[in-house]
């Protein structure tokens, strides 16, 4: 989230007003300064951005030496070097601030070592420190060497880490800002790498069980339109010309082939605009809500899926739950970090309301929610009644790792043996109608000669 200062003046006019927010958008900055100047009383003038600025300095006749400095104006850089016996020669705002997201596994890394390093008692500003000079990624280095300053500037740990939503992701921000006011804070990062971890190989094995099958069979099907449009007529058309009836699949190829060039950019707009608009549906709020709703139904992939969003609602409430006292809170977090819009959706107008307004236990929330397997349930019910709810998320995120991760396996080994049965068809049809155009003889022994000599000039 980006920072943006409020500058404003007293009704009187004779009182500057300024404040600091985070903000995802210039327009959400611009809409809260004006709420708050309403709530607050005062003129709003403007809404600057925190931006980066690049400068070059010299002291004395030393060579230059540039540099960068956020700042929310030009003027506070250039004050700010002079104040430190700088010779200012220019300070430009940098044109193109874009930060791309550090990999997942320097994120991991990150919160991993600083778990350790917090556990052996090193203060916090030496570890963030620490991190700083060996972490290689510029994104992440800057971010750390940001929080670390600010942390030393006294701010809340909180707001510090939320403004670095989009490098960390929501959830890492929230566990690591809270981990900074906790009395657990090495638990904290060590639940938190293991969330990280979890999630990263979930991915991986996702991949491995859907994307690359997925381009195997694209590639094959590539493969046997080749062999269909362009192979197979070529030698086909010429038992046409001469007026040779055709085996069944060598004229059912030939009649298929012959159909697909006549219709090709018909068939080519009717494959790729349902695939557009999908893809452009499931970019928005909506889209994302329903390709959630329905992906459990996937056969065999869907009940993985549904289970480690589960597990990683149970992971994360037991992770938080040790952090702070709020159930409600917990449960809203844990729902926002599931990975699964239409689970979170659920819990958050389903079984929280039913939990605020109507005093429901947590058993009877999570099952009218209709998101939670009967597992779950279970296991939620026995820590209501014996109070160790804590220990139940536990072990239901401990039990749905353990069966997904061996289940996701054996779906990737079958998924592998049911493309491996696919491209063996394939094969074999191209193999069968290949070798049924070496069988046709033509009735008339003239042209049978004939046929013999065109076929061996093409070798």
């Amino acid at each position: 989230m980006a920072e943006y200062r409020i500058e404003g003046m007293s009704v009187a006019g004779n009182r500057p007003v300024s404040g600091v927010i985070n903000a995802s958008t210039y327009t959400d900055a611009k809409k809260r300064a004006v709420q708050i100047a309403a709530a607050k009383k005062f003129r709003l003038k403007g809404v600057r951005q925190r931006s980066t600025y690049i400068y070059r300095v010299r002291r004395g006749s030393e060579k230059p030496i540039d540099g960068e400095q956020k700042a929310f104006t030009k003027q506070e850089v250039e004050e700010a070097l002079k104040k430190m016996g700088l010779q200012v020669v220019y300070v430009r705002k940098k044109l193109f601030d874009f930060k791309p997201k550090p990999p997942m596994t320097d994120i991991v890394t990150f919160v991993r070592v600083s778990a350790d390093l917090i556990r052996q008692k090193l203060p916090y500003n030496e570890v963030l420190q620490m991190m700083v000079n060996d972490i290689t990624n510029n994104t992440l280095r800057e971010t750390v060497r940001d929080i670390n300053l600010e942390l030393k500037q006294g701010k809340d740990s909180e707001q510090v880490y939320q403004k670095h939503e989009k490098i960390f992701g929501r959830f890492t921000a929230h566990m690591l800002g809270l981990a900074s006011k906790s009395g657990n804070m090495a638990e904290i990062y060590d639940n938190t790498a293991k969330f990280l971890e979890r999630q990263m190989q979930f991915r991986k094995d996702l991949k491995s069980a859907l994307i690359m099958p997925a381009v195997t069979v694209v590639a094959t099907i590539g493969a046997l339109l080749y062999f269909i449009l362009y192979i197979f007529p070529t030698t086909a058309q010429l038992f046409v010309q001469m007026q040779i009836e055709l085996p069944p699949i060598t004229a059912g190829t030939l009649a298929l082939s012959d159909f697909i060039i006549a219709n090709a950019w018909w068939m080519f707009l009717m494959v790729l605009i349902p695939v557009l608009l999908s893809l452009r549906f499931f970019t928005t709020e909506k889209g994302r809500f329903v390709r959630d709703k329905y992906i459990w139904k996937i056969p065999v992939v869907g009940s993985l899926l549904h289970k480690t969003n589960i597990e990683i609602f149970c992971r994360v409430f037991n992770a938080l739950y040790t952090g702070s006292g709020e159930n409600i809170d917990v449960i809203r977090l844990a729902a926002d970090a599931c990975g699964n819009k239409y689970m979170e959706h659920q819990i958050k107008t389903v079984a929280i309301p039913l939990m605020v307004e109507k005093g429901a236990g947590i058993t009877e929330a999570f099952e009218a929610s209709e998101v939670f397997t009967k597992t779950a349930i279970s296991r939620f019910h026995t820590g209501a009644e014996t109070g160790s709810v804590k220990q139940s998320a536990q072990q239901v995120a401990d039990y749905y790792e353990k069966e997904t991760t061996y289940k996701m396996r054996a779906a990737i080994d079958m998924i592998q043996v049911a493309i491996a049965i696919f491209i063996m068809l394939v094969l074999i049809y191209i193999t069968v109608a290949s070798a049924e155009t070496a069988i046709i003889r033509p009735k008339n022994p003239m042209m049978g000669g004939m046929l013999e000599n065109v076929l061996s000039w093409f070798g």
